[in-house]
């Protein structure tokens, strides 16, 4: 990697969710080994090598920020966060489109199981702004999503609802590079109560 390549992929973390299914705990405070989940998901991104680092916020927004330890991060607040997350993947890219980041690698705060190994792995996809590459587990795409510069606007043109980057991601499957992580993640989501369990 050579001087300046550091700060190429850049991490966003979507983090806007308001736990609708949880009884409206924002799933950014939920505490998972004895701090809010949202900065689990900060530090993988970072153990990661992903750099800087951005993160959407959007359910109680101010409670995030003042008890969450996120002071090396871009805060973007979200105000349509309710509209799903194809407004949190909007504003995190418009947010990114400012900096030197020549691609965003993509996290979502409630999949506590993706750890920093998967983060490597999907960022070491990286080629050029024209990347495209997606975590597998057992050959089915999931996340983290790393996508390259000369894709942000096309992503943002897209995202609508709860669908994110999916009918991007579908429209151009043929370029998605899918980086098998079923050895080292497991890609559940917190959506529930019964999910809960998942966390320490």
């Amino acid at each position: 990697m050579t001087t300046g390549e550091t700060d190429e992929v850049a991490g966003l973390l979507l983090a806007a969710g308001g736990g609708r299914r949880l009884g409206g705990r924002p799933k950014a405070l939920l505490p998972h080994r004895g701090r809010p989940l949202v900065e689990h998901a900060v530090r993988m991104l970072r153990e990661g090598g992903c750099g800087p680092l951005h993160v959407v916020l959007g359910a109680a927004a101010d409670d995030v920020r003042a008890r969450a330890g996120l002071k090396e991060c871009v805060i973007v607040e979200n105000p349509a966060w309710r509209s799903g997350m194809g407004a949190s993947l909007r504003a995190g890219l418009d947010s990114l489109a400012g900096t030197g980041a020549r691609a965003a690698l993509v996290l979502l705060v409630d999949q506590p199981g993706i750890g920093a190994a998967a983060v490597a792995r999907v960022r070491a996809a990286y080629r050029s702004p024209a990347s495209l590459a997606a975590a597998a587990y057992d050959g089915e795409r999931g996340h983290p999503v790393l996508f390259g510069r000369d894709h942000w606007a096309g992503i943002a043109a897209s995202a609508d609802g709860d669908r994110g980057a999916r009918a991007y991601l579908k429209e151009h499957a043929a370029a998605v590079e899918l980086v098998e992580c079923g050895d080292i993640a497991e890609a559940y989501d917190i959506d529930t109560e019964e999910d809960l369990r998942h966390l320490e």
